[in-house]
């Protein structure tokens, strides 16, 4: 609660400053009580408010302020009022304005400060010894509190230059992010745009079919046209797909056909050929998917087997499993390499591009070390359009 009310308050300069400057007051107070000043009580009290009420806007007029206190101070030496402890707020303003202005403001403060304090030994003082111990007393006071702001400054500049530098690597990661989003999507939409421009050929293959077949072999023409019927219809729910990532203006390549699950077990080779103790499963019975789906499992086992590779270490070992189910697919890559342990390589868009890619499909990509050692990728797919919506 006190925590709280002080951070509330803190949002108040003058309730700030007025608190700080309040043990002066108090002290003032015990002199006047001791009847320490040999003055009267009206008196004292004016030259002391005149002193501490400026302090009430020290950060907020900070130059005023030290203007005022030490015009106050000067016409106490002009009209010979003994010094008061009130006269510290010449202190606390040289401070202030040491700590959060410049270094020419600062020594100028620092001089008509010093100034004061020749001016206050030299009429408050008698005799030479007297006098010299008190100006380098008072010397040795001033020049301790300007040196204490100027380490406040230089402190608070560097705490703010940390800031700044965390806000903006913070700001460039998250472009960095997007960066990578939008060339993960590039190349996705590259990838289906390939399926669909396939889907098309085929789509125009069957219909040349159909048209020399429809006279002479009517069941053959008729098996051409449910052809073109499910091709188009893939073709279609692609091309809904496409629009709705970026893609990058740039050459997309000849129109081949993209792997698919059938190319899994040359990608396993590949990977066994690399130096990666792999084993590879399928269980369940394996479901009709569309190329583009089947495109995105291809990708998210090549990209984490990829990763196993890089980060694994030498003695790891890693195993694939698909399992069909009802209206989805599962992938579960898991290997007993060094997991959690591994030093990043600084990029990290890996697991956002299997994220991307299996957003596509309504599906979900889960990724992270494995509790007995190891690291572990799960993505499910749903293999209809009805299980998306």
């Amino acid at each position: 609660m006190v925590r709280r009310f002080w951070n509330r308050c803190r949002g108040t300069l003058p309730l700030v400053d007025g608190f700080l400057a309040a043990p002066l007051f108090l002290l003032s107070l015990t002199g006047l009580v001791n009847n320490g000043y040999g003055m009267n009580c009206l008196v004292f009290m004016a030259w002391s408010l005149s002193l501490l009420l400026p302090l009430l806007l020290r950060r907020t007029f900070p130059r005023s302020v030290f203007a005022v206190v030490c015009l106050v101070s000067f016409a106490q030496v002009v009209v010979n009022v003994p010094p008061l402890v009130a006269n510290v707020s010449v202190l606390m303003a040289l401070y202030t304005i040491a700590a959060g202005h410049s270094f020419r403001w600062g020594l100028a403060a620092l001089a008509v400060a010093e100034g004061g304090g020749v001016l206050a030994a030299l009429r408050f003082v008698s005799g030479w010894e007297d006098q010299r111990y008190s100006l380098l007393t008072l010397t040795v006071i001033v020049a301790g509190v300007w040196l204490l702001g100027l380490h406040m400054r230089t402190r608070r500049a560097y705490l703010r230059s940390l800031e700044e530098r965390a806000a903006r690597l913070e700001r460039e990661r998250d472009t960095e992010v997007q960066v990578a989003m939008a060339a993960e999507r590039a190349r996705i939409a590259r990838e289906l745009h390939d399926v669909v421009a396939h889907n098309v050929s085929v789509i125009v293959v069957q219909a040349d079919g159909a048209s020399y077949a429809i006279d002479t072999d009517t069941g053959r023409a008729r098996q051409a046209l449910e052809t073109i019927s499910v091709t188009g219809r893939q073709a279609l729910a692609e091309m809904r797909r496409m629009l709705g990532v970026l893609r990058e203006s740039d050459d997309a390549g000849p129109y081949v056909p993209q792997p698919g699950v059938a190319q899994l077990t040359e990608l396993v080779e590949q990977i066994r050929d690399a130096g990666l103790p792999l084993d590879f499963g399928v269980e369940g019975v394996p479901l009709e998917m569309s190329e583009g789906r089947q495109l995105a499992v291809f990708r998210i086992v090549q990209e984490a087997l990829t990763n196993t590779l890089k980060h694994g270490g030498p003695r790891a070992s890693a195993r694939v499993l698909l399992h069909y189910g009802d209206d989805a697919i599962e992938l579960r890559v898991t290997d007993d390499g060094r997991g959690a342990a591994a030093v990043p390589d600084g990029r990290g868009h890996g697991l956002l591009g299997m994220r991307e890619r299996a957003a596509v499909y309504g599906g979900r990509v889960e990724a992270g070390p494995r509790p007995g050692g190891g690291f572990e990728v799960v993505a499910l797919i749903p293999v209809r359009e009805e299980v998306r919506r």
